[in-house]
């Protein structure tokens, strides 16, 4: 059994990190109210201005007035692997990474493809495949709509110019604080679905052109789909982290919890072999 210097420093170890994990579970909490709530807000925009999109697109006559609906020969691959730029988080990370890895090596195996990582985590892993064409670490430092609409342009301008067939967004969906969804959404070309075509008959008065407003607007759509992906990335991190922190919080509790009922054990020990020495040598000089 080890001695009670060894468990007392034990004790104030395990202490100590339970007070990290608990004040870092206090600020993801608080973290994640502000990002809950813009993923929340967000979303049936999103999701309404994507529906208006494909409706409009759909109906077009023919790809050559909108290049992002363009449907090739899936060549060339892009997939755009979203983590976060620190650790602790449980499996928030890890899951990514074994996706992105899974996508590129089993599902497009015949495939020429190419990564690109927002977040440190992700770009540390993947950059050993040698397959990683760009990294974008700071984004969620201030994340904000121009700096994701940079990227999201730079990805639609190389689709554009044929450098990929296919680019795939892959990152984690904020359900709720205890729960992350890895979300593999398509992001180029559009395709409308059949729900989507099926309702396009609807009766719309277009002012200017609906093929201006296609172009008008298809641009902004796409920003929009990525800075989502992202907000619900930041908003699945903090309730990652919020979870991993309580749960580490709890067992860091009860190994002190134990510890410290070993050294009541042990001093009790010591306590008790003092006594008998005594009164061993005690009984020693009386005889």
């Amino acid at each position: 059994m080890a001695n009670l210097k060894e468990i007392r420093n034990r004790i104030a170890s395990v202490s100590s990190t339970m007070q990290i994990t608990s004040a870092m579970k206090m600020v993801s909490a608080a973290k994640l109210k502000k990002a809950q709530d813009a993923i929340t807000m967000m979303r049936p925009y999103s999701s309404t201005l994507k529906q208006l999109i494909h409706n409009l697109s759909s109906s077009l006559d023919g790809d050559s007035q909108n290049p992002y609906s363009q449907v090739r020969s899936k060549k060339s691959i892009l997939l755009v692997s979203i983590t976060s730029n620190r650790g602790l988080c449980g499996a928030f990370n890890t899951n990514i990474i074994k996706r992105t890895k899974q996508l590129a090596g089993e599902d497009y195996k015949n495939k020429k493809v190419s990564l690109m990582t927002i977040g440190k985590k992700g770009s540390e892993i993947l950059s050993k495949t040698g397959k990683v064409v760009s990294s974008h670490d700071n984004l969620f430092d201030n994340l904000n709509y121009n700096d994701v609409g940079k990227i999201a342009q730079l990805v639609m301008d190389n689709f554009e110019e044929k450098n990929y067939d296919e680019v795939v967004l892959i990152y984690n969906r904020f359900k709720n604080a205890a729960t992350q969804i890895v979300q593999v959404e398509p992001f180029l070309p559009i395709i409308p679905s059949e729900e989507t075509e099926t309702n396009s008959s609807a009766d719309y008065i277009f002012e200017p052109s609906q093929a201006e407003i296609v172009n008008e607007l298809l641009p902004k759509s796409l920003k929009i789909q990525l800075f989502k992906a992202l907000r619900d990335s930041f908003a699945s991190e903090h309730g990652a982290r919020m979870t991993a922190m309580h749960k580490a919080t709890d067992n860091a509790t009860d190994l002190r919890d134990q510890l410290k009922l070993t050294y009541n054990k042990a001093r009790q020990a010591a306590i008790t072999n003092e006594i008998l020495e005594i009164v061993g040598g005690a009984e020693a000089l009386n005889s």
